[in-house]
């Protein structure tokens, strides 16, 4: 598939988020950046778009949308970064990236952040610095995929104790056994960045494993109701070789993947804020266009008081999450406040979705209208980096000093 990726007009006058974006937090980006989201919005509205009911209705991903996206360079884009080894792209525009695709479909966004997000923390924070240096170029153009092997079939919110696949060493290689689930992406990546326990001391190590390794088992799960597109698998690991080069030697306790789990709820954060912006902008559209009673259904006052409420959340969630983020440009990392945007954003997520719904009457149910896919996909984003309930726990331990999770 060849894409063309033709300039947008973007300028000082036109805003990309002038409906969702009530406080104007796109006035923090530059000229520059603005340029790039705008290329992206282009190929999301021209080529994206037009595929999404049909895909998330067949369980697909619409693999033909990768490489133009990998293509459309948006990780670390050169003309905002000056080019390989040069200043990194700044962390406002990477939230606004994960809000342009979010606003578009919530699994588009969850495919890119796996390897944007979770695969590249993974290697940011756990590989040392020689592994970064062969890696993360690799990393950012898509020539090493990988994705985030941690959630477990029988371990989600208990993970840091409950995690119970294994490692051991033998000589220069490690066996590991054991399951993983919910793992997006594992059937189109290179490796799988697996996190085991070391038999040895019972600490948490991290390893890339090729996916294509003697004893790695993928199966595609089947039967999903939210995030229909994202291919989610179940991985069975039994005695599966890893050289000692493939483990990330910076981790070497779960208090390493605490530390990478505090820097990637941001990006989920922004995920949840996006798909509200995406279902208000949705059910705007809708409520303006449809007549009922010989007038707009937006000229009701009831109708008009959903979708203030609907623009309140959106507004909150994008003020919450751009602090945060640029708490987190200053070197502020602390779990309460990613724990905090996270539980958030997602919560105000769930009206807002549900009042897209509903003002879209009947016909948010159907796929035609794009509500009934942000509503369904809310659920899972909802849920996933860390359930309302286990975010809820960590703020509430920074605010009393004293840790509420059961043993």
């Amino acid at each position: 598939m060849t894409t063309t990726t033709a300039e947008p007009t973007v300028g000082a006058a036109e805003r990309l988020y002038e409906v969702a974006d009530y406080y104007d937090a796109e006035s923090l980006l530059t000229e520059d950046e603005r340029r790039v989201l705008g290329r992206l919005r282009s190929f999301l509205d021209r080529e994206a778009r037009p595929l999404l009911a049909d895909y998330w209705e067949r369980g697909e991903f619409p693999t033909q949308l990768a490489q133009p996206l990998i293509d459309l360079d948006l990780m670390e884009p050169a003309d905002l970064t000056g080019g390989p080894g040069s200043r990194p792209a700044r962390g406002i525009y990477q939230g606004f990236r994960i809000f342009e695709l979010s606003r578009t479909d919530a699994s588009l966004a969850t495919w890119y952040t796996s390897q944007a997000g979770l695969f590249r923390t993974a290697i940011r924070v756990g590989a040392s610095p020689e592994q970064q240096a062969a890696w993360m170029p690799k990393v950012i153009d898509f020539s090493l995929k990988g994705v985030f092997s941690l959630t477990e079939p029988d371990s989600g919110s208990d993970i840091a104790g409950g995690l119970s696949t294994t490692a051991r060493r033998e000589g220069d290689s490690w066996v590991l056994d054991g399951a993983k689930r919910w793992i997006g992406g594992a059937v189109n990546a290179d490796v799988l960045a697996v996190f085991a326990r070391d038999q040895e001391d019972g600490q948490v190590k991290a390893f890339l494993v090729d996916r294509e390794s003697e004893g790695v088992t993928l199966e595609k799960i089947h039967g999903k109701t939210a995030l229909r597109m994202m291919q989610n698998a179940h991985i069975t690991l039994e005695g599966v070789r890893v050289p000692e080069a493939m483990r990330l030697h910076n981790v070497n306790s779960f208090k390493d993947v605490a530390a990478m789990l505090r820097a990637m709820r941001s990006d989920v954060a922004w995920i949840a804020t996006g798909v509200q912006a995406g279902a208000f902008e949705a059910a705007l559209r809708y409520v303006t266009e449809r007549r009922q009673f010989g007038r707009p259904v937006g000229s009701f006052q009831l109708v008009q008081e959903k979708l203030a409420r609907m623009l309140g959340n959106v507004t909150s969630s994008l003020s919450l999450v751009v602090r945060l983020t640029e708490q987190q440009a200053k070197g502020i990392y602390r779990d309460q406040d990613s724990a905090l945007a996270k539980m958030q954003t997602s919560l105000l997520m769930r009206e807002t979705v549900a009042l897209a719904r509903e003002v879209v009457g009947g016909n948010g149910i159907t796929l035609e209208t794009d509500v009934a896919r942000f509503h369904a996909d809310a659920e899972a984003v909802y849920s996933y980096e860390g359930t309302h309930e286990i975010n809820a726990l960590i703020v509430g331990r920074a605010l009393t000093g004293e840790s509420a999770f059961t043993r």
